[in-house]
């Protein structure tokens, strides 16, 4: 059997390594943060980009949809005027 000294001192061999061990799962922690805290900075950076092209499309859009939907209207205003004077515009023509 070991004496408590050869014991005390395999104790502080394992010791010693799981300090070692812990100081490189720190350095690993340390360099992944540095890499995710960039591809976060490079989605967000992407995310808004796209957001700007998106929102410049939905406002042609609407600008389009809002020019259509006035011109069809006032067709559709002129063409009940006219309807409602036909026999004016009859005696014109």
């Amino acid at each position: 059997m070991a004496t408590t000294t050869e014991r005390l001192g395999i104790v502080e061999t394992k010791v010693e390594n799981l300090n070692e061990k812990l100081d490189t799962i720190q350095e690993d922690v340390k360099s992944s943060h540095g890499e995710i805290k960039e591809q976060l900075q490079t989605m967000y950076e992407a995310s808004c980009t796209q957001h700007a092209q998106l929102a410049a499309k939905i406002h042609d859009l609407e600008g389009f949809k809002l020019k259509w939907t006035y011109l069809v209207a006032g067709a559709v205003a002129v063409a009940g005027v006219m309807i409602g004077h036909l026999d004016k515009l009859q005696k014109i023509f």
